[in-house]
């Protein structure tokens, strides 16, 4: 026999016959609507448990996003337990993405996060949302931030042997997302055809991807030590997680406008226009669903263009090259 609550505010007799209701229709589902949560549940576990959940439910672009942003962007708060995530947690958190991403990224962490909370709501695994209450971000105009050849030239003699200066080299050699180059491991490296080879669940769009690797590109994978007790490139558990405190140290030293690290894929789209490629082969190596691929051309061409993006790419490092 389990009591709902005495009888008075809130509780009337209408209110305590619809909560009967609702307590038995939970218990007819096969869930016991009196179980408490686990003790042991913690963010990380119940997330898996979410994405296999709402995978089915979700477009295939939308839940490559959500799981970056359950995966990646909140890999802080996968081991702690669920009922000790306070609003500060998630607000602490949502200021560095802020930080290092940028106010969109911000919000749409925020937005996984709350969706995830009510989820985890109608499981029984907690009580509140403390997703509920923080701000949600001014989100400026399109950024159209370019890093020029002269910034390019000091950020490049700033970057020294260290593994964050190896992740900027590849991103503004490849024009690839932070996480492609943070997160990358050595079974995505294919160093025979000369490729990064990423699965449809490590990009964006969810579209895989197989980019060729200029010489200079190369050398900085063939430099980077394998190491037994990890699989990734440039960290050692789950991916790189630095960003904040060493671009913060980079920054220091290079002594230039701000910008983020996304601005490199702008800047890297831009100089290939520059060296004469055409937009198509630069939205190839963006691996953009856009302009020549987007709606019905997208479905029937289906094109790679590899030779095409071999060219940029090599053409971008060779300038890289004569800059630095």
């Amino acid at each position: 026999m389990h009591s709902i609550g005495r009888h008075g505010a809130p509780w009337t007799v209408e209110t305590a016959r619809a909560k009967a209701l609702e307590l038995l229709a939970t218990l007819a589902t096969g869930t016991d609507p009196f179980a408490k949560p686990p003790t042991d549940a913690t963010f990380g576990s119940e997330v898996e448990r979410y994405l296999v959940r709402k995978q089915a439910s979700l477009a295939a672009r939308t839940y490559v996003e959500v799981r970056r942003h359950l995966s990646d962007y909140a890999a802080p708060l996968h081991k702690l337990p669920i009922g000790e995530i306070d609003r500060r947690a998630i607000a602490v958190l949502l200021g560095q993405i802020e930080t290092s991403s940028g106010a969109s990224s911000r919000n749409r962490l925020r937005s996984s996060l709350s969706a995830f909370w009510g989820w985890a709501i109608a499981e029984g695994l907690t009580e509140v949302n403390p997703v509920q209450g923080t701000l949600k971000a001014d989100e400026p105009a399109s950024r159209e931030r370019v890093l020029s050849p002269d910034e390019l030239r000091r950020l490049w003699h700033a970057l020294n042997d260290n593994r964050f200066s190896e992740i900027v080299r590849l991103l503004l050699l490849t024009a690839c997302r932070r996480t492609e180059i943070g997160n990358l491991t050595w079974d995505e490296i294919d160093l025979t055809r000369r490729l990064i080879v990423l699965p449809p669940g490590r990009t964006k769009n969810g579209r895989g991807l197989e980019l060729p690797l200029s010489t200079q590109a190369l050398a900085v994978i063939e430099r980077t030590p394998r190491r037994n007790t990890t699989p990734f490139l440039f960290s050692d558990v789950n991916g790189y997680k630095c960003w904040d405190q060493d671009k913060l140290r980079l920054d220091a030293r290079v002594g230039i406008a701000p910008y983020r690290i996304h601005d490199f894929r702008r800047t890297v789209a831009t100089g290939l226009a520059e060296l004469g490629t055409l937009p198509h082969i630069v939205e190839a190596c963006l691996n953009h669903q856009s302009g020549h691929k987007a709606g019905v051309a997208g479905v029937y061409n289906r094109a790679r263009y590899a030779d095409e993006m071999r060219t940029a790419l090599q053409k971008w490092g060779d300038h890289i090259d004569r800059l630095t």
